[in-house]
């Protein structure tokens, strides 16, 4: 597995595709109102909305998190680093929040490489 983390439009997709050789084909794309296990692309775009999805409907994050890690050895994983900035008023909000930053500490340890980008510039942290 492959982490790549940033905050948004900082330009974690068009990395991914430039390193990996890919094209939008080899994307899917999450949404926040789909709890489906994302998958069956090499790369898997905003899985943080896929975390929101999940604590909207009472999900397990952690399991499914563990089931979608299992399942996507080699896949690229991005997600928006959503822990920075003001703390959200709303107790869902707040909770998701807290669900992305662990859920995002769990896909850094099942990745073979970290990196985060800031201003379209990666740098390697695992």
């Amino acid at each position: 597995m492959f982490l790549i983390f940033g905050g948004a439009y900082q330009g974690k997709l068009d990395y991914a595709l430039e390193r990996f050789a890919l094209n939008e084909d080899d994307v899917f794309r999450c949404v926040e109102e789909n709890t489906a296990m994302p998958g069956g692309r090499k790369v898997v775009y905003e899985i943080d909305k896929w975390i929101l999805a999940l604590v909207r409907a009472g999900a397990d994050v952690s399991a499914a998190l563990q089931q979608f890690i299992q399942r996507s050895p080699d896949t690229v994983v991005i997600c928006n680093d959503i822990s920075c900035g003001v703390v959200p008023m709303g107790a869902d909000m707040r909770q998701w929040r807290e669900a992305a930053g662990r859920s995002m500490a769990e896909l850094a340890r099942a990745s073979d490489e970290v990196f985060r980008l800031f201003c379209g510039i990666p740098t390697k942290i695992k």
